[in-house]
C-alpha cells in the first residue's frame, strides 16, 4: 500500500461505516468524523457488526477494530491523514460543503475521494482551492464485502491523482474501474436503473409483482451476472460464432424489445403500485435474517470466484 497507511472517513452512515470496516480489515488506521449526534455510537456498532463478514474475507496483517479513531470535528483527526474517502449526504450543496472544509484541512498532495453515487465530482471540486485531488470512488453497498469501485475524475481533476486512486483501491484489494467521462450515476447505478425502469414498469401494468420480477432476475440472468457481465454472457451464447452469432440472430428481435420497454416514470402512483407488490413480497421476512445469508452468499462467491482463473 505504500505510503497510505491513514486514511480519513467522512461521513459515518451506512456507506461510511462499511467503509471504516473495509479499511480496517486491510490494516489501516481509520480517522472517522461525523458531526450528527450518536455517530461514533453506531459507527462503532455498525463495524462491529460487520466484522465478522469482513474476517471472513480474508484480514492483513495488523487488523484490528482498536485502530478506529472519531471525532465530530475533522480538523481534529483528517489533519494527518494519507487518503479521504467522504460518504456524506447526496446532496450537492453539502458536498460543495464538506469538500471546501476538506480542502483546507486535509493536505494539497492528499486524495479527496467522494462516495457520491450520482453526483459528479466537477459539481463539487470548484469549493476546492486543489480541485486536481478531488474525484469520485464510488463503491457498491456494501464496500466491506462488494470489491467494486468506479473510479471518476472531474473536469479539474489531475490524470496524476486518478491513477494514484486506481492503484490505492486496487492494492487493498478492490476492483476499480475508471469511468472515463462524466455522467449522472456513473456506469453501475445506470445500468441498474436500466433494469429498475423496466422492473418497476412490469409491475404497474400488473404482468409481474414484485416478488415474481425479484425470482426471474435471482434464478435466471442473475446467477449468470454474479460471474460474467452482460457481454461474456453474450458472446458465450452464441456458441462457437460468439457474439456475432448472437447479434446477427437475435439483433432484430432484441432491437423490437429495446423499443417496446416501458418508459417508467417515478410517479405517485408508480410508486404506490410498487410499494403494495413490496410488501407483499417482504412483510413475512425477517429482514436482519436477510441481510445476514445475503452477506455470508456473498462472501462465498467472492471467494469462489478467486479460485478460477478466468473469472474476473
Amino acid at each position: 500500500m505504500g505510503r497510505y497507511k491513514k486514511v480519513g472517513i467522512v461521513g459515518t452512515g451506512v456507506i461510511g461505516s462499511s467503509w471504516a470496516t473495509y479499511f480496517l480489515a486491510r490494516g489501516l488506521d481509520v480517522y472517522a468524523t461525523d458531526p450528527a449526534g450518536g455517530a461514533e455510537e453506531r459507527l462503532r456498532s455498525l463495524v462491529a457488526e460487520q466484522w465478522r463478514g469482513a474476517k471472513a474475507l480474508g484480514m492483513a496483517e495488523g487488523a484490528a477494530l482498536e485502530r478506529l479513531q472519531f471525532s465530530p470535528h475533522l480538523e481534529e483527526v483528517l489533519a494527518d491523514v494519507d487518503f479521504v474517502q467522504e460518504s456524506g449526504p447526496e446532496r450537492l450543496d453539502v458536498k460543495r460543503s464538506i469538500f471546501a472544509a476538506l480542502d483546507e484541512v486535509v493536505p494539497g498532495d492528499v486524495i479527496l475521494a467522494s462516495s457520491s453515487s450520482g453526483i459528479p465530482a466537477s459539481e463539487f471540486q470548484t469549493a476546492c482551492e486543489h480541485p486536481d485531488r478531488v474525484l469520485i470512488g464510488h463503491p457498491f453497498n456494501p464496500p466491506h464485502l462488494i470489491p467494486l469501485v468506479e473510479v471518476v475524475g472531474g473536469e479539474w481533476t489531475s490524470p496524476q491523482a486518478v491513477e494514484a486512486a486506481l492503484d490505492f483501491y486496487h492494492c487493498l484489494g478492490k476492483k476499480p474501474i475508471h469511468i472515463r467521462k462524466e455522467i449522472k450515476g456513473f456506469v453501475a447505478n445506470r445500468l441498474q436503473a436500466a433494469l429498475w425502469r423496466e422492473a418497476f414498469g412490469l409491475v404497474q401494468a400488473g404482468i409481474a409483482s414484485a416478488a415474481d420480477v425479484d425470482a426471474v432476475i435471482a434464478n435466471g440472468p442473475g446467477l449468470r451476472w454474479a460471474i460474467l457481465g452482460p457481454f461474456v454472457n453474450l458472446h458465450l451464447s452464441g456458441g462457437a460464432g460468439g457474439m456475432k452469432h448472437v447479434l446477427e440472430h437475435l439483433g432484430p428481435p432484441v432491437d423490437e424489445w429495446w423499443q417496446d420497454l416501458f418508459r417508467t416514470r417515478m410517479t405517485e402512483e408508480t410508486k404506490a403500485t410498487t410499494l403494495m407488490s413490496v410488501r407483499d413480497e417482504t412483510d413475512d421476512l425477517d429482514i436482519d435474517e436477510v441481510v445476514r445469508e445475503r452477506d455470508e452468499l456473498l462472501v462465498s462467491l467472492i471467494r469462489s470466484k478467486e479460485t478460477f482463473e478466468h473469472i474476473p
